[in-house]
């Protein structure tokens, strides 16, 4: 996405633009999965959608050349590290009830970007599971982090009316789900995620696909598509997930899932 660095008037940002090398599409992926993450209870990062203007604002992309006009997704910048895998990197979390939400958010979503279902098509990305480093009274504490939704609903980073097929609201898959996430899978967390999913409705979902800036090409037809995907996905994830995070999570509890 050529994510570039920024200083705003509130201070130091990233921000993914127009002109970056995967197209406006993961723009307005980003957009509604942190709506998304944020209606779901987990933390995200504070984000705002701001103009830029070519002739004014010259933004470099790391691989080279230059964001172009247009709204661009900009999240504030806040200190802290990305996880390098391991479980007992995860013992200052302050919110470890997020760990199993976050599995249950990004298989709803289908969020291949950080851990896959298939390790045969894509590798792990730890570099998508952000701790913040916390200050004052939690000073040497972390907090989990629901960033980088730019490869959700869709695979190829390409959104269109086929993004509603069956074969997507029923994807059987379990994503985010790092080994080292297991340990700290709760049933009882896992359980308030499959509640949050049941009160999904179009409603919801319908002012957060609006909100995509028409410059991100995503037609009206293609946004009807995106809300009937979560919307139907949500209640079909909530009906199916528990079980196959029993499987991996707690196996001698497997039948304890009513």
């Amino acid at each position: 996405m050529d994510t570039a660095r920024i200083v705003t008037d509130a201070g130091p940002a990233y921000i993914k633009a127009m002109g970056n090398r995967q197209g406006p599409h993961p723009l307005a992926c980003e957009l509604v999965g942190t709506q998304l993450a944020a209606w779901f209870g987990l933390p995200t990062f504070e984000f705002a959608i701001i103009r830029i203007d070519a002739r004014v604002d010259e933004i470099p992309f790391f691989h080279g050349g230059l964001a172009a006009s247009g709204p661009a997704y900009t999240t504030k910048a806040v200190d802290g590290h990305w996880w390098g895998g391991k479980t007992d990197e995860l013992s200052p979390l302050v919110n470890p009830q997020d760990v199993g939400r976050l599995v249950v958010f990004d298989t709803w979503i289908r969020n291949c970007d950080r851990h896959p279902p298939d390790l045969t098509t894509r590798q792990p990305n730890y570099d998508n599971v952000f701790l913040e480093d916390l200050t004052g009274v939690d000073r040497g504490k972390t907090r989990l982090i629901a960033m980088d939704h730019t490869h959700c609903f869709s695979w190829n980073g390409v959104l269109d009316a086929k993004i509603a097929n069956i074969e997507y609201v029923k994807d059987d898959g379990l994503y985010g789900l790092f080994p080292g996430f297991r340990p700290l899978v709760r049933q009882d967390d896992v359980e308030l995620a499959v509640g949050r999913l049941r009160e999904v409705t179009q409603e919801m979902v319908h002012p957060m696909v609006e909100s995509i800036p028409d410059e991100w090409d995503v037609e009206a037809r293609v946004k009807n598509a995106l809300e009937e995907l979560v919307v139907r996905r949500a209640h079909f994830v909530a009906d199916a997930i528990l079980e196959p995070i029993a499987t991996e999570c707690w196996p001698d509890r497997l039948f304890d899932t009513g």
